[in-house]
């Protein structure tokens, strides 16, 4: 059975840092495209930063410059690192992580709560 566990999440302040870590289990990473998504109650959920098989990354516009993304396959975990956090950065943070082959399927942890506030 696949299982996505985040952690590292916290209350922070402003302009603080935190590292989140996804571990995952019954799934290897190196054969998925990871993500990291932000999501409140009631809201759309908001890519924050995508690591593909090959090393690629991509960051949404308002994480750019703070965030990085990356992966340890040995220890089958993923990292969001962010740096210079702001209020706006408070949400709940998931990963995710889909299979490079068809179906592609995907799959989702359940969030650490990340809050940024003085």
């Amino acid at each position: 059975q696949v299982q996505l566990v985040e952690s590292g999440g916290g209350l922070v302040q402003p302009g603080g840092s935190l590292r989140l870590s996804c571990a995952a289990s019954g799934i290897s990473i190196s054969t998925c495209t990871m993500s990291w998504y932000r999501q409140d109650p009631g809201k759309q959920r908001e890519l924050v930063a995508i690591l593909s098989t090959g090393g690629a990354t991509n960051y949404a516009e308002a994480v750019k410059g703070r965030f990085t993304v990356s992966r340890d396959n040995a220890k089958n975990t993923v990292y969001l690192q962010m740096n210079s956090l702001k209020p706006e950065d408070t949400s709940v943070y998931h990963c995710n992580a889909q299979k490079t082959v068809p179906p592609y399927p995907s799959y989702r942890g359940q969030g650490t709560q990340v809050t940024v506030s003085s």
